[in-house]
């Protein structure tokens, strides 16, 4: 993994609206990592995102990728809820909650 394509994953993972996830294949594809998923995922775990969503990424079928029950799993229930997003379980509805920029809208804000 490079410095550049975390910085690239990590400014993308600053984008998501509250509210709205994406996937860990979703957010590869958007930072132009193409079918690098595992690739998000390291960078979640290595890197310092405390201060980013973290919590709006989750599996590609609308699933926690947390293990259920642990400490991350809670919080990342806790914060999904609390931005009115309905989960039952550790699954979410991806057509109803799946963030789908428009490339227009993507540029200006990473301009920003």
């Amino acid at each position: 993994m490079t410095h550049a394509h975390a910085r690239r994953i990590l400014a993308l993972l600053a984008l998501i609206p509250s509210g709205r996830v994406v996937s860990y294949g979703q957010l590869a594809d958007l930072a132009g990592l193409p079918g690098r998923a595992r690739l998000v995922g390291r960078v979640l775990r290595t890197e310092d995102t405390s201060t980013l969503p973290w919590h709006r990424v989750v599996g590609a079928g609308g699933r926690l990728s947390l293990p259920e029950g642990s400490d991350g799993w809670r919080e990342q229930r806790e914060r999904l809820l609390a931005e009115g997003v309905m989960l039952r379980g550790s699954r979410l509805d991806m057509k109803m909650y799946q963030w789908q920029p428009d490339l227009a809208a993507m540029l200006m804000l990473m301009d920003h």
